[in-house]
């Protein structure tokens, strides 16, 4: 029989004991039968319940959904993070029943300084189905400057599932019999003086107001980086940021603007000469640019100088490599999330803190269309002038897609660009085709009656507006690494509405143009995607004449060496990554298309000790088995080919017969790294440069295949793969 729990909350949101220091993790402490398990609190939408049906005692909770599209149910319990260690592991036994169309999981989240440290929701492990009791785990790093654990138990799609028996423990150990201890955080966490607002107010900005501006808005992100007592945590420079601007707004002159600036540094105490200095790689293939530092006055150039030159080496307190990578990781920096709409400070804050980040670690800097000096003086008078949440927004969408990475874009924190955007969408996907924006599939197969449009019907207007036109108008707000990406992302919203229905011109299979009315539908009614649907279909499948065929959508370690097995005499195997893959394959299925370790890309990875520098690393090698396989390979790739789907198809170019056919991909490559604005706006970047062995490109020129073959109306109007028939055509005429 479990022991009772004593349980006090300090509010509805706590689920910790002040006097036993235990927590009720087995649900069992239920005050009223009608209400969840104490201390538990309901995340998301679903129908959540406290249940007889547990795996040991007498209660376990439960979540139903009958829903579908991106909405979920969570039943959480938040603990006080007064704990030591460096690895935290949450256990707990899960059972489902009929999951489909989403997963159940456990989730694990340790939150910081207003933001996810860390997180886990099992969604890779893809838990559907119908399933008895079993144990399940997830083990993250521990962060040093947590706040909050969040253990919890998730469900997204349909179905029912049930949670039992949690245990969260620090370095192994049971938090239930852990003392809570006092954490000693570094005063830029403890500073809250701004935190309900920055008390800025930003006068109409002159040309000589913008140029000191951007000056101020250099120098503050030149320090962050650089300055040793900035790195070691000893002020929140956000709010420094704040302190300084009233006095350096009143200036009159750039002379007492350049002097207070002096001032400032001086202010951060003496710099003490480095022993030993950080030195500068000479074969870097990127260094920081001082141009602007020696084009400064005297005094302001000096210090400048000094701070460079003794700059700050080994750990920091806003900024970090990810181990085993080397992409950057944003630390301690706070979303801000209760500024629903930012003040005139947080806004100015939101563009030093994004610019800086861009300036000093994206690796892709040099690859940018236009130069990425002259953005920050470009974009001051934008974001002084935002004169809502939506202009914030759309300024800073716009910013970021500046910087051409598809990896880029805002993927937390927009709802006034989601609600601009439009809440209802037509029940069909569409997709760019010869240039033309075209109907390819139904959501849901049962509205496509109601229509009157078949797959393969081009649309040529909406609202009597040429596409032509509306794309032209609305492309700046979808940020992507090369032309055919951004159309890949545009292409499934242009007929989103908050109204229920829009008014079409339509040129359909038959040769006829006719205006039609289309309804419109909210996103949790429809089978919704983005880019390509869920697949349950199994990863792979033997086609005729011989040929072998996977899909990497659904790929399973475990499926690759049933793959070796049954495809080995198989007279051509066809890989298809027009998706994104579900498990890293590169090395355990690319070593059986190779006879020797053959080279297949090399990084470039960033610096915490020289900020602005980027250096390569060796070749990375593909193994071999000893023999390769001896047919021909064909990979399938596409716009839809992103991420960890291109590098993959690097891993299989590699391969000793290997033909890549389609078209170019999406362009963006390299480990992601977080950044989060003022809003709590979440963007991304490519942390890492990704390259051939030989030093090309892939970061928006994307992986350009041997053979290109487009989709055509024609195709899809007939329900033809015309890339698919093209690889069993390459390999019968091998």
């Amino acid at each position: 029989m479990k022991s009772t729990k004593i349980l006090t909350c300090f509010t509805v949101f706590c689920c910790f004991v002040l006097q036993a220091q235990k927590f009720n993790l087995d649900f069992e402490n239920q005050a009223h039968a009608d209400s969840l398990s104490d201390g538990w609190i309901q995340w998301g939408d679903y129908d959540l319940s406290i249940s007889e049906d547990a795996f040991s005692g007498e209660r376990s909770a439960k979540i139903s959904s009958n829903k579908s599209g991106n909405s979920f149910g969570s039943i959480a319990c938040k603990i006080p993070a007064r704990y030591e260690g460096r690895t935290i592991r949450l256990e707990g036994y899960m059972k489902i029943k009929n999951v489909e169309e989403g997963y159940a999981g456990l989730l694990l989240r340790v939150d910081g300084n207003g933001q996810s440290l860390v997180f886990d929701n099992m969604r890779n492990q893809n838990v559907t189905g119908t399933r008895d009791w079993q144990k399940y785990s997830i083990s993250l790093s521990y962060p040093k400057n947590g706040e909050t654990i969040i253990a919890a138990g998730i469900l997204t799609g349909k179905g029912e599932a049930w949670f039992d028996n949690f245990t969260v423990t620090i370095d192994g150990r049971d938090i239930q019999g852990l003392a809570e201890i006092e954490r000693n955080l570094p005063r830029a966490l403890t500073d809250k003086e701004f935190d309900s607002g920055s008390q800025i107010d930003l006068p109409e900005l002159t040309k000589e107001d913008v140029n000191r501006l951007e000056l101020l808005g250099r120098v503050w992100g030149f320090l962050k980086y650089h300055h040793p007592a900035i790195a070691s945590g000893n002020y929140n420079w956000d709010y420094e940021l704040f302190r300084f601007l009233p006095g350096y707004l009143a200036t009159e002159s750039n002379e007492e603007s350049n002097q207070l600036l002096v001032q400032w540094i001086k202010s951060l105490g003496e710099v003490p000469r480095c022993n030993p200095c950080a030195k500068v790689d000479k074969n870097a293939f990127a260094a920081m640019d001082k141009q602007w530092i020696t084009e400064q006055h005297k005094e302001l150039r000096d210090q400048l100088l000094h701070i460079y030159k003794n700059r700050v080496t080994g750990g920091h307190h806003y900024i970090s490599m990810a181990p085993n990578v080397g992409n950057p990781v944003f630390e301690n920096e706070n979303p801000y999330r209760a500024m629903s709409y930012p003040d005139d400070g947080f806004r100015l804050l939101s563009l030093y803190r994004y610019w800086n980040m861009i300036h000093y670690f994206f690796p892709y800097k040099h690859l940018m269309d236009e130069d990425w000096d002259g953005k920050l003086e470009e974009y001051i008078p934008r974001f002084a002038a935002a004169a809502n949440e939506l202009a914030y927004e759309q300024a800073v969408l716009q910013i970021i897609g500046d910087i051409q990475d598809t990896h880029a874009n805002l993927w937390g924190g927009g709802d006034k660009i989601d609600a601009w955007k439009g809440e209802n969408y037509p029940p069909f996907h569409l997709r760019f085709i010869e240039n033309q924006l075209v109907v390819t599939e139904y959501y849901n197969t049962e509205k496509q009656d109601n229509t009157g449009i078949q797959p393969g019907d081009v649309i040529t207007k909406i609202n009597g507006v040429p596409v032509a036109q509306l794309i032209q108008e609305k492309q700046k707000f979808y940020p992507a690494s090369n032309p055919s990406t951004r159309m890949r992302n545009m292409a499934p919203e242009l007929l989103r509405s908050n109204a229920d229905s829009t008014v079409i011109e339509v040129s359909t299979m038959r040769g006829v143009s006719e205006n039609k009315t289309i309804d419109l539908f909210p996103a949790d009614s429809l089978n919704l995607f983005n880019w390509y649907p869920e697949s349950g279909q199994k990863s792979y499948k033997l086609l005729a004449d011989n040929i072998g065929y996977i899909t990497l959508q659904t790929i399973q370690q475990d499926d690759i060496p049933k793959i070796k097995n049954e495809f080995k005499d198989t007279r051509g195997i066809i890989i298809d990554i027009r998706n994104y893959p579900a498990t890293f394959v590169p090395f355990t299925l690319g070593s059986f298309f190779t006879s020797t370790p053959t080279p297949f890309v090399k990084f470039t990875q960033g610096s915490i000790d020289n900020p602005g520098q980027f250096t390569f690393t060796d070749d990375l090698y593909i193994p071999s088995e000893g023999s390769s396989y001896p047919g021909k390979l064909v990979v399938l790739v596409n716009e839809l080919t992103q991420s960890q789907a291109e590098y993959t198809t690097m891993a299989f170019r590699a391969g000793d017969n290997t033909t890549i056919i389609g078209s170019t991909t999406a362009g963006a490559d390299g480990n992601v790294s977080s950044i989060v604005l003022p809003g709590g706006l979440r963007t991304l970047i490519s942390g890492i440069g990704v390259y051939y062995p030989d030093g090309r490109e892939t970061q928006r020129v994307g992986i350009v295949p041997d053979i290109t073959v487009h989709p055509s109306i024609e195709g899809i109007r007939n329900g033809r793969d015309e890339l698919l028939d093209k690889a069993i055509e390459l390999i019968l005429n091998n």
